[in-house]
């Protein structure tokens, strides 16, 4: 079955209002074998909403809209569909008096205005909401299936489990749309691209997208209306050939974060953690206390952003920063020593670099950065040119800086990407 989606609500469009109703809705569906083959998104305006819900419904013949069934003037959802099928909308009692014991319970009358969100177009079928005052509607004819369902996410979420998906199920979807996410970083797309080779053709019937970001390329394969166990193995089989063609550019699948594999491979290994970070101002320090746990593994850092901090606090003695400059691979090993010295760590993440938009020279362009890492003493370095804003390189440095951590730890592991010039990740 393939459906449509229609996000109603002109904040959606000013951009106020984050859309995830849309991404919740497309992963729930695929698991059923039902592909969201159309999103589109238009604001409060009759015209607006009766113009995209009529061409769904020529297009595709079914849709799901979310939004506009509120109990204010600007949730007309339900009154422009209605008129569309040319159906009237009929006043449903115990529909209000649900609502009218919910506002009681809250030790409030229920608003005249709530009336409204009672009203039901002849011939729906009402989705009860448990968990808010605007029912769902399914409405149904030869023209086609329009399922409304409330803007707010927790409602539109519960209902799409409890009401929606399973009378999708019951029509019988032949296969399930199910996909599976490996996580790389440390190597631009381009790279990766070469390294995976004549992949794609490898995996069919699977399909693969590279998704880059500054954190590093995920790639995500889709089983696209298999059977459940069939799709499960087919994935299974590619996420096992892409690990073994990105090799140890692979840090994680689904959502995982490279911090949260640090940690566990920190405390797999009994190592405590700290940081001393300059142009990335405590990123790093953020990304691994942002993991529940960290706290067993993660001593501290520094923020060494003013060349006093760096002599001071992380003990970097001052002849390195006359000779080579706050940005440079002395002064990283240096850091990188004095905050294992000052906070008594095995490894240390150590980063210092020109963020921009100013302060670049020609030896040391805006997005120089310098790695150090030093584990049980023993420092390591890395140069990177790092691409993008201000914001992006510091986000990119942070991320680097957590995969040199992270290979220091990994036996026999190495980076196979350039260690100067090399933007990480791409």
């Amino acid at each position: 079955m393939n459906i449509e989606l229609l996000t109603i609500g002109t904040e959606l469009l000013l951009g106020f209002t984050i859309d995830t109703n849309a991404a919740h809705i497309a992963r729930t569906l695929g698991e059923i074998g039902v592909r969201l083959v159309r999103r589109g998104s238009v604001g409060d305006r009759g015209d607006d909403i009766r113009d995209a819900v009529r061409e769904s419904l020529d297009r595709t013949g079914a849709l799901i809209t979310t939004g506009g069934l509120g109990p204010t003037r600007d949730d007309i959802t339900k009154r422009v569909v209605a008129e569309l099928y040319g159906t009237p909308l009929e006043f449903h009692d115990e529909i209000w008096q649900v609502l009218v014991e919910r506002f009681a319970r809250m030790g409030r009358v229920a608003p005249a205005v709530n009336r409204l969100q009672a009203e039901v177009p002849r011939g729906a079928t009402v989705l009860r909401n448990h968990w808010g005052t605007a029912p769902g509607l399914w409405l149904e004819d030869s023209r086609g299936i329009v399922i409304m369902l409330p803007g707010v996410p927790r409602e539109m979420r519960m209902l799409l489990a409890q009401e929606v998906v399973p009378r999708l199920a019951a029509r019988g979807a032949n296969g399930v749309i199910r996909s599976r996410v490996v996580r790389t970083s440390g190597i631009p797309e381009s790279l990766l691209a070469e390294r995976l080779g004549d992949i794609e053709e490898r995996v069919t019937p699977l399909t693969l997208a590279y998704l880059p970001g500054y954190d590093g390329v995920d790639l995500r394969l889709t089983a696209w209306n298999l059977p459940s166990a069939g799709a499960d193995a087919a994935l299974a089989d590619g996420v096992g050939l892409l690990r073994e063609r990105a090799g140890d550019h692979v840090y994680g699948e689904e959502e995982r974060d490279l911090a949260a594999v640090l940690l566990d491979a920190a405390r797999q290994r009994g190592v405590r953690i700290a940081v001393a970070e300059s142009c990335t101002g405590g990123l790093v320090g953020k990304r691994l206390t942002d993991t529940p746990g960290s706290s067993d593994v993660f001593m501290g850092g520094v923020i060494a952003y003013d060349n006093a901090v760096k002599t001071q606090l992380v003990e970097v003695p001052q002849v390195l920063l006359d000779t080579h400059g706050a940005v440079s691979e002395e002064v990283a090993s240096a850091m990188a020593l004095g905050v294992a010295r000052r906070l008594g760590v095995s490894l240390t993440l150590a980063v210092t670099g020109v963020a921009g938009p100013g302060g670049g020279s020609q030896a040391k362009p805006v997005g120089t950065v310098w790695l150090a890492t030093a584990l049980d003493g023993a420092v390591k370095t890395q140069r990177l040119v790092l691409p993008g804003s201000r914001e992006e390189i510091r986000l990119r440095a942070a991320q680097a800086a957590l995969l040199f951590g992270l290979r220091r730890l990994q036996s026999g592991a190495r980076l196979d990407a350039p260690t100067d010039g090399a933007p990480t990740p791409a």
